[in-house]
């Protein structure tokens, strides 16, 4: 919300490095570092993905932001190397996880075997048998191989269907705002549960290495659904206040001119 605020409180400014880019990329470097120091690399690249494309969208000069993301990526790169010795093993495993089938790659491996034995239809809800320690962390990140196992590939796919529903909800509510930041910020709220959603789905498919993602409004987890129930409540009101902002201009443009 600072971002958005920041950058759409003087649209002239946007262009500028000092008091234009520079606090913004500050923030999201200062809020980006704290997530990696914990250490969760992953929802921290995630996280400066989100707002590198909000700045970029809001106009930020790429010759302002290139130099910037290019050292902060060769020293997240050096972090990786020299701290986290846990991220190459799991590449390894995403790669060929047959290759450590009761070690890194038992949870895709095993995610694979749910989202196949669920066939066209399901084997019924409640009757999955990968959720039976077969599959770890079920209720969380890998909630949606259950979902096509016991709902099969037409459950799944509405659950696509649903977030795709949301995206273009939140592309009309974006494109209707009737101010710089209530674009920005539906655009930032729109992008970040969408994407989250998308490299869940590609996480539990082996498109891409596993990371502690969770799928907004079904992963289990308190913090993520208050911020994901509260992001959906302000696209709502983005929403709420462009329709409002319509309504009165018709009446002013409907009333009798009675002079």
């Amino acid at each position: 919300m600072y971002v958005c605020g920041h950058l759409a409180a003087d649209p002239a400014r946007v262009v500028r490095f000092r008091d234009g880019f520079l606090p913004v990329f500050g923030a999201m470097l200062l809020t980006c570092g704290l997530i990696v120091v914990e250490p969760d690399l992953g929802t921290s690249a995630f996280i400066g993905f989100v707002l590198t494309t909000t700045i970029v969208v809001a106009g930020v000069r790429l010759g302002h932001l290139a130099p910037p993301m290019a050292a902060g990526a060769s020293l997240a790169a050096i972090y990786v190397a020299t701290h986290l010795s846990h991220v190459l093993p799991r590449l390894k495993a995403w790669w060929n996880p047959e290759s450590d089938l009761q070690g890194a790659g038992h949870q895709v491996h095993q995610s694979l075997i749910a989202l196949g034995a669920g066939g066209l239809w399901g084997e019924g809800l409640g009757r999955g048998t990968q959720k039976l320690f077969f599959l770890p962390e079920v209720h969380s990140d890998f909630i949606f191989p259950v979902i096509g196992e016991e709902l099969g590939f037409l459950g799944a796919i509405s659950v696509v269907l649903l977030y795709v529903a949301f995206g273009v909800t939140g592309w009309r509510i974006l494109n209707r705002a009737k101010s710089t930041f209530g674009f920005l910020l539906a655009f930032t709220l729109t992008l970040y549960i969408v994407l989250q959603a998308a490299f869940n789905l590609m996480v539990v498919t082996r498109l891409v290495p596993a990371k502690g993602i969770p799928l907004p409004f079904l992963s289990f987890g308190g913090s993520s659904l208050c911020f994901t129930l509260a992001a959906a409540g302000i696209l709502v009101n983005i929403a709420n206040q462009s329709s409002q902002t319509s309504e009165i201009k018709l009446q002013k443009h409907e009333e009798p001119n009675t002079a």
